[in-house]
């Protein structure tokens, strides 16, 4: 089930990355979405790239159907790889691993410069491999996903506003 959303922020590229690198933040943004136990777990220079890797406990309200196969409370591990700055932008992809739970997502991440600004845009896939009601948990799934997703990038937002 791909989601995919996007913000305009009032600060540059450069200071953005430097917000998502960032091991204090990377633990309130996850905070600030209902998150909890988040820690960063790696936050370092992969050659040009660079890597921060979380882990969160997340709560969830299941619906019946997914009961049988899912857990209410699940450890995420979250690996964000940045490539190196190009014309001022910057991309890259994250995996996020839902620990003892059949669901995979991926993506990928931009940093677009803008007059005043940059763009953030996110896009990613996310599978529950479950024979039958797969394609259901993932559909519900995605909906909580696009959610955080949104309250990430409203944290961001007053983060970079000084909030």
């Amino acid at each position: 089930m791909e989601f995919s959303d996007r913000e305009t922020y009032g600060a540059d590229v450069a200071t953005t990355f430097a917000m998502f690198c960032d091991d204090e933040a990377t633990v309130a943004r996850a905070e600030a979405v209902g998150h909890r136990d988040a820690k960063v777990l790696e936050s370092s220079e992969d050659g040009e790239d660079y890597v921060i890797k979380s882990s969160r406990v997340v709560d969830v309200d299941l619906p019946g159907f997914a009961k049988k196969v899912l857990k209410p409370t699940n450890t995420m591990i979250q690996t964000d790889r940045w490539g190196p700055e190009s014309d001022g932008a910057r991309a890259g992809s994250f995996d996020i691993d839902v620990k003892g739970a059949p669901v995979k997502v991926r993506g990928t991440m931009t940093l677009t410069p803008t007059d005043g600004g940059c763009v953030h845009e996110v896009t990613g896939n996310l599978e529950v491999k479950v024979p039958l009601v797969g394609g259901r948990i993932a559909k519900w799934a995605a909906g909580d996903t696009k959610e955080t997703l949104r309250g990430e990038m409203e944290f961001n937002q007053q983060r970079l506003a000084g909030g």
